[in-house]
């Protein structure tokens, strides 16, 4: 396959094990991404400030991917020229595709009174109740609530969950359910920002090969975006390999499977010819 090669992965359950968050099995994978100058972005429904602290943990100095595919983050002076429409703050070039935090909140409520679908959103929990939930050190938790352009939430009503998410997107927002939450956010979702992203690099490199890990039906529309989708074996793997029928599925969940797909797809160009 021609074009260089560029890495979107998903975090939680790919990336990160699910339960513990630990990625020590795939840090082969990590180094042989380093030695070929390979580009890996988080492409997550993670808030900014978790994936800050996770890229600082996991030593990414790319771009990256928040809540759901509402904004793009790029460090300045990644690329050679700026980003074109992004916003600058602090030390990023952001592209924002999502709408308000505040007007997700609100539109979560009406279409809970009108399906008559009760839901117990993030802006509702405590931090105490977020980190019980996720398994997360409280300080994680008060990162995950530090969100400006989804709304993770429960549904409290599973038999009027289809209604809910009827209303939600007759409103003109997107549902869909993640990991441990539903979440409700605008735009076009993960899908839309790797592919703009794609192209940025595509611009500034020539033709990109993207390679897409996930392993949740959240990341359905992202993977079917890219070169070469992987999925991460989960209990989810038989119908997202449904959905993604080009997708490779690795042997192993979690980190180990990530560990394995990446070697298995760049870990040929890290050996001599």
């Amino acid at each position: 396959m021609k074009g260089s090669p560029l890495i979107f992965t998903d975090l939680d359950g790919t990336l990160l094990d699910r339960d513990t968050y630990s990625f020590e099995a795939a840090l082969p994978a990590l180094d042989c991404l380093r030695r070929n100058a390979v580009p890996w972005i988080l492409v997550t429904s993670k808030t900014r400030s978790e994936v800050e602290f996770w890229r600082t943990r996991l030593g990414n100095e790319h771009p990256f991917i928040v809540e759901n595919g509402s904004a793009v983050f790029v460090p300045h002076g990644y690329f050679s020229n700026t980003v074109g429409g992004a916003k600058h703050s602090g030390p990023y070039e952001i592209l924002e595709w999502g709408a308000p935090y505040e007007d997700l909140v609100g539109d979560l409520h009406r279409a809970s009174r009108a399906s008559r679908c009760r839901v117990r959103g993030f802006h509702e929990m405590t931090p105490e109740e977020v980190a019980a939930l996720c398994e997360l050190p409280l300080e994680q938790a008060v990162m995950a609530k530090q969100r400006e352009h989804d709304e993770p939430f429960r549904i409290l009503d599973p038999d009027r969950a289809s209604r809910l998410r009827f209303t939600i997107e007759a409103q003109g927002r997107r549902c869909v359910p993640g990991g441990r939450f539903w979440h409700i956010f605008a735009g076009n979702g993960k899908a839309a920002a790797v592919q703009s992203l794609s192209a940025i690099y595509a611009d500034e490199y020539g033709a990109v090969r993207s390679i897409g890990l996930g392993d949740g039906l959240n990341d359905v529309p992202f993977l079917n975006a890219m070169t070469l989708p992987v999925v991460i074996r989960s209990s989810e793997a038989a119908e997202l390999k449904i959905r993604v029928p080009r997708a490779l599925v690795s042997e192993r969940p979690g980190p180990a499977g990530w560990n394995e797909a990446v070697l298995r797809l760049i870990g040929a160009e890290d050996r001599p010819a």
